[in-house]
């Protein structure tokens, strides 16, 4: 006899749940349904990346701009929520998104899923910076320049997001 897994949670948090299934525990998002990453270029062919104090990391980290869909709309679409992210964070305003790819962030440790959009036609309408609570420095970096920037910023301590590494595969 095949019985279900047996699945509870251990702990819920304002943001966060904790889960245990059988025997392997995972953490997931309460409100948002998965999270969108953003590879934007600039018209002088230039990545747009931005660098912000990660709490669970203790440092800063330089990622591609990225965030959480639905966590304060319900049924967000992955392209507005990309869109109001990259707006958000940037201050770019994109004239088009397509869709890369997508796939789990950390399969080990949370269920939540990453998709991935290139930005294209962009605009700065606004300064960037982030929402209430944010501290995100915004930087224009030329592709011919990002293997030597980010080794910089990564011997200046700074952490980099394996996904710049996604992002730039689709650049090249």
């Amino acid at each position: 006899m095949n019985l279900p897994p047996k699945d509870e949670i251990l702990f819920e948090g304002r943001f966060c749940r904790f889960r245990s299934v059988d025997t392997w525990e995972y953490v997931e998002r309460r409100k948002a349904c998965g999270v969108v990453a953003i590879l934007a270029v600039t018209a002088e062919c230039k990545v747009v990346l931005v660098e912000q104090f990660r709490p669970a990391v203790g440092k800063r980290v330089v990622e591609i701009p990225a965030g959480l869909v639905g966590d304060d709309a319900e049924n967000e679409d992955y392209a507005d929520a990309a869109r109001r992210e990259l707006l958000e964070e940037t201050g770019y305003e994109p004239r088009t998104l397509k869709f890369l790819t997508d796939g789990p962030s950390a399969a080990g440790i949370t269920n939540e899923f990453v998709t991935f959009f290139r930005a294209d036609g962009l605009t700065r309408v606004a300064a960037g910076g982030g929402v209430a609570g944010e501290d995100i420095t915004v930087y224009e970096v030329p592709l011919s320049e990002i293997d030597t920037w980010i080794d910089g910023k990564r011997q200046a301590g700074c952490l980099i997001d394996p996904k710049v590494y996604t992002a730039l595969y689709f650049e090249v």
